[in-house]
């Protein structure tokens, strides 16, 4: 599968963003869908994870009630809505989808990587 997201962008904290993720091919509704993000300097760390059927979500504890990885599958698509943005939420954003069931928090858990798109949140 191939992943496009976008969305990004400069706010000020406080302020919400979401981000899209389109996936390409006809079995999207088949994987795992999640994000990560990367900030200057630092690794990439696990942000939100949806279940293949939206029946389970998991985030970081960074995004636990801020964050909300919502799912269209006739859309071929997974958001990730971030409120309540913090300067140091500031990083790339990468879309990221895994085959099968379960969920991970690493990134080689994910074998299908987006591009990135950047979010910065001025204080």
């Amino acid at each position: 599968v191939q992943l496009q997201a976008s969305g990004g962008g400069l706010v000020q904290a406080g302020d919400s963003l979401r981000l899209s993720c389109v996936g390409s091919g006809r079995t999207f509704s088949s994987y795992g869908m999640g994000w990560f993000r990367q900030a200057p300097g630092k690794e990439r760390e696990f942000v939100a994870h949806i279940s293949w059927n939206g029946a389970s979500t998991y985030y970081s504890d960074s995004g636990k009630g801020r964050f909300a990885i919502p799912r269209d599958n006739a859309k071929n698509t997974v958001y990730l809505q971030m409120n309540n943005l913090k300067p140091e939420d500031t990083a790339v954003y990468f879309c990221v989808a895994r085959s099968g069931s379960g969920w991970g928090a690493r990134p080689y858990e994910y074998e299908y990587w987006g591009q990135g798109t950047l979010v910065t949140v001025s204080s």
